[in-house]
């Protein structure tokens, strides 16, 4: 076992030094601007930070419906092995990075307070958590660097007086200068490459002290920005360095100074005014975000005295500070709210001016089976769930029942809620194409933003892990339970109408689960490879022989016999094909094996899953009246029948991912199917 000495080595071996000292440079104003001329990125503004961030991460190119999607691997929280993984939403997270985008190219959105628009549960507060924490991993990366500037004391020239609000050292140059000094920092660069552009004034400290210096030094603007220090700026949530969230309190206990900062009267005294800067503490949300973003959590139940600091923070890039004029500002404003809130905003015309300096960006709930299971699968899996295992098709069979509560009944006649969801989930139906699915999503209304939400599902597995302390897996049943016995206390669910729908909406979701089970039992029973060989030989040589009309050999008589039509048919009817398509589905299969043997390939019913299934269902009706399924039902079960049904279930154990209790739950559950004689066909 390693000592305290070896732990303290095994750090020593492994820290970066180099990149410490990167991280914490800090140098003259001088050394900045010849930074700056290198590598002008330093400059950035916050959308143009933000957007670059994002991208950093890489993207991904994919079609979807006829329509071609781009993913965001930045959103897949990779700095946190998927920890805050968001899945489903490419295309809201495709506007969102777009308001980015055009905010930080200058076309208008900058102006605006993006906000996340959707139904509780949803990923908004994910999202916004993501930007945040991506931002600050970001700022101490080189391609993320930023820097901030500091006053040197003058009784004492190792004190530095830093900024408050962390902002940007080029604005200590005069206005007048600002053009022919851009210029220069920027010559000999292509339009393309990233240019440097000066925005923004001193926030009241750094120009109360910029003034004070000049007078100083008789105007001697060199002399002034000699005292002047930069450093590089690391953004923090817990430093409270560029990164801010705002959320609402009781009205009494809350004012708009937790936006722009408030007086520090213990200064006063020393400074004699509450007007002076340095007796001000520029320490509200608005001011400590500065270069970077603040999160407004819930933001239209804030008061609305908190909102007219919110219009001028998006629309001017401004904020007024008690006893001060107006402040620059630069940071994404990022807002998220639930419906009713946006309903009201909708319904208020006292908010006209917020909701016209609004972008919307609707976050919906997941409406793709696969997405879905992917929330639950982060929480719920053999890293997170010790001493218990998930049966299959449990988190499936939640995830399915949540889906279908947030889809819209299709309007194509014939159609159910079940096939829709297959649908959106990628599977093929008879009659459907891709244009199909395209109008099916374009006929909603509010699809995806009503619905279950995902922490309900999760609070209900949650349950089911601990309310069967004896049991050592848990299955659909005990997690659908769950989600019906909650339904009668849900507090968002406002009405019976809609109670009663849920619980009938777990009925279709029982019954595809009983489907799924029975297919996987009898595939399990018929997954013996010598008597699928066998039988699949026995198959091919007779629809050769049909196809060639030609005679069999019978291999125990040496006989030659006609075909035996009893046999094609009896496969060929598994798989539904009709007396009036046998010979084409024949003529087909002989074409496909032609095929293979003209490339040098050998014939494997494997890969042909129509034959696959055929002969799999074939050979289950042939084996499961030897291996007497439905006599667990009795519980009167022989050596050589439980012999046969432990190889099933070991099968189910080797091939689907149950352990031993949960095969032996579904092929009890399966017998009970089968001894009533509902048998799939």
């Amino acid at each position: 076992m390693i000592d305290g000495r070896g732990i303290i080595s095994l750090v020593a071996e492994r820290q970066d030094l180099d990149q410490f000292r990167r991280k914490h440079w800090e140098g003259g104003f001088e050394e900045y601007l010849d930074l700056v001329r290198t590598i002008p990125g330093v400059t950035r503004n916050a959308f143009e930070r933000v957007y670059d961030m994002v991208l950093s991460y890489g993207t991904e190119t994919y079609e979807q419906h006829r329509e071609k999607r781009v993913h965001y691997k930045f959103f897949g929280d990779p700095d946190h092995n998927g920890e805050d993984a968001v899945f489903g939403l490419d295309e809201s997270l495709g506007l969102l990075v777009n308001a980015f985008k055009s905010a930080a190219k200058g076309y208008g959105i900058e102006k605006r307070v993006l906000l996340l628009h959707g139904p509780v549960g949803s990923s908004k507060s994910t999202l916004a958590r993501l930007l945040k924490h991506g931002l600050e991993l970001y700022s101490a990366t080189d391609a993320g660097a930023l820097y901030t500037l500091g006053w040197s004391d003058l009784s004492d020239r190792n004190l530095v007086h830093w900024c408050p609000m962390h902002e940007e050292p080029l604005h200590l140059i005069p206005a007048r200068f600002r053009a022919d000094i851009s210029e220069q920092l920027n010559a000999d660069r292509d339009s393309g490459e990233p240019q440097v552009r000066i925005h923004g004034e001193l926030c009241p400290f750094c120009r109360y002290i910029y003034h004070e210096r000049l007078k100083q030094y008789d105007g001697d603007w060199t002399r002034v920005v000699a005292d002047v220090r930069v450093k590089r700026l690391l953004l923090s949530e817990k430093d409270r360095i560029g990164i801010g969230t705002f959320q609402p309190k009781d009205e009494k206990n809350q004012d708009s100074t937790e936006l722009t900062g408030d007086i520090n009267y213990r200064k006063i005294a020393e400074y004699g005014s509450d007007s002076d800067p340095r007796a001000f503490n520029f320490d509200g949300e608005f001011n400590i975000a500065n270069r970077g973003i603040v999160e407004f959590v819930e933001v239209l139940k804030l008061d609305v005295a908190f909102l007219y600091d919110l219009l001028g923070a998006s629309q001017e890039h401004k904020v007024k500070p008690k006893k001060f004029a107006q402040t620059d500002i630069d940071e994404v404003i990022l807002g998220h709210t639930n419906e009713p809130e946006y309903r009201r905003l909708q319904n208020n015309e006292f908010m006209e001016a917020l909701r016209d300096r609004t972008v919307k960006i609707d976050v919906p709930y997941v409406t793709r089976l696969s997405d879905e299971i992917k929330i639950y699968e982060k929480d719920y899996n053999k890293n997170t769930v010790k001493g218990k295992h998930i049966a299959p098709h449990t988190i499936e069979m939640a995830a399915m029942w949540a889906i279908l509560t947030r889809l819209e009944e299709p309007k194509h006649a014939g159609l159910t809620l079940l096939q829709k969801l297959k649908l959106y989930n990628g599977k093929s139906l008879p009659g459907f194409t891709e244009e199909n699915i395209k109008e099916l999503k374009e006929q909603t209304v509010n699809e995806g933003m009503v619905g279950i939400s995902p922490r309900y599902v999760q609070d209900k597995i949650s349950n089911a892990l601990v309310a069967h302390p004896d049991a050592r897996s848990i299955n659909p049943f005990m997690v659908l339970n769950e989600l019906e016995a909650g339904l009668k206390h849900h507090t968002l669910i406002s009405n019976d109408e809609q109670r009663t729908k849920f619980r009938e909406l777990l009925g279709v979701v029982k019954e595809e689960y009983e489907n799924i089970v029975k297919n996987e039992v009898q595939r399990a029973i018929a997954a013996d490879e010598d008597a699928l060989k066998r039988l699949c030989g026995n198959y091919i040589d007779n629809v050769k022989a049909y196809t060639q009309r030609e005679k069999v050999k019978n291999p125990f008589t040496g006989q030659y016999q006609e075909p035996d039509e009893r046999l094609m048919r009896s496969v060929e009817q598994k798989i539904e094909i009709p007396d009036s398509r046998k010979d084409d589905f024949r003529r087909e299969i002989m074409n496909y094996i032609g095929a293979l043997a003209i490339d040098g390939r050998t014939f494997d019913y494997k890969t042909n899953e129509r034959l696959h299934k055929a002969l799999e269902l074939k050979l289950f009706e042939d084996q499961k009246d030897s291996i007497k399924l439905t006599s667990l039902v009795s519980k009167v079960v022989d050596a050589d029948t439980q012999a046969k049904i432990d190889v099933v279930k070991s099968r189910l154990i080797r091939d689907y991912g149950y352990d031993d209790e949960s095969a032996t739950d579904v092929l009890n559950y399966v017998a009970s199917i089968f001894a009533r004689g509902d048998v799939k066909h």
